[in-house]
């Protein structure tokens, strides 16, 4: 039994290297992809995790399966496309906050399809996680269509992040639309403050939590505000905790440092996702805030994230 299987991208973040004195910058490789950095996340949180998707048969391919693998994530899910490796360049501001480029067009993501995806990989796992990169293209789009039934069928919990990146798809309305119905699946949801603006069109996160809760039928919803901390809203209760404040270097992979963190909690206290009581509440936003300002003192995704010794001596330092 795995505790979380994921569905979508990995692929390679070219971050610009700091301190470079040349004229013109200089990239350097790391592995990345949100779906990814949650699995990585949490095998380094001693959880069993498996991934579902597609790499080119290339150099960045073998590196991210290789690199997945020696995390302790089970890659039997991966296939191997004649499309080369999907690519991000990322751009960081002043802030340590981040754009991205891609280079997908196509991209191997893309090209899993759905009788590709290993139904027992998902079946057999007590949390499927998703995000919406999945959705932008076919055939990648029917496989997680595909995942996301064999998970309902099977009663398993799902995890959802829709991690918009509007630059990967053909129009915003379309963006919505496919997030909308992945919504429909969901049990436990992530979204950004500009997300849930984006999905509910309302700045209120009150009221664009409960209209997403409500709509959607959603047990637990999840807010990320930047260095504001978090929210949750489960059952009409929204807590709010401000998080920790570090020496920011790179947010990326900080939201996906805060899902793994979420997700973590409810394995680790085997939590009933609709009967959460306040003060857990609290608890489950602390440990996945730490986890997310953890990440962000350190440069690139995969890399920086901590382990369960490293992610305990930081939040009690």
């Amino acid at each position: 039994m795995k505790d979380v299987t994921a569905l979508g991208e990995v692929l390679i973040d070219f971050a610009p290297e700091r301190n470079n004195e040349n004229e013109f910058p200089t990239f350097v490789a790391n592995p990345g992809g949100a779906p990814g950095n949650v699995l990585v996340s949490l095998s380094r949180l001693d959880k069993k995790t498996s991934f579902l998707g597609a790499v080119g048969k290339d150099q960045f391919g073998s590196m991210l399966e290789s690199i997945l693998r020696h995390n302790g994530v089970d890659t039997s899910g991966i296939v191997y496309s004649d499309i080369h490796t999907t690519l991000a360049f990322v751009h960081i501001d002043d802030d340590g906050d981040r754009s991205f480029s891609f280079c997908r067009n196509p991209g191997a993501d893309m090209m899993l399809s759905k009788n590709d995806v290993k139904t027992d990989l998902i079946s057999q796992s007590r949390i499927f996680h998703v995000g919406s990169i999945s959705m932008t293209n076919e055939p990648s789009r029917e496989a997680t269509r595909r995942a996301l039934e064999v998970a309902k069928n099977n009663k398993v919990v799902v995890s959802f992040d829709p991690n918009l990146r509007a630059s990967l798809w053909d129009s915003l309305n379309e963006a919505k639309e496919q997030i909308m119905e992945t919504l429909l699946f969901a049990d436990i949801v992530k979204v950004s403050e500009e997300e849930l603006e984006f999905l509910t069109n309302t700045r209120n996160i009150k009221i664009g939590a409960k209209q997403l809760y409500d709509n959607y039928n959603i047990s637990v919803l999840f807010i990320t505000v930047g260095n504001k901390g978090s929210y949750i809203y489960c059952n009409g209760i929204l807590v709010h905790d401000p998080g920790c404040k570090v020496n920011v270097v790179d947010t990326t992979g900080c939201g996906d440092a805060f899902f793994a963190g979420v997700l973590y909690k409810f394995l680790e206290n085997n939590l009933l996702i609709n009967e959460i009581q306040e003060i857990k509440m609290k608890e489950i936003l602390q440990f996945g805030n730490a986890m997310g300002a953890y990440v962000a003192q350190f440069e690139g995704g995969i890399p920086s994230l901590p382990t369960l010794k490293e992610i305990e001596k930081f939040r009690s330092s």
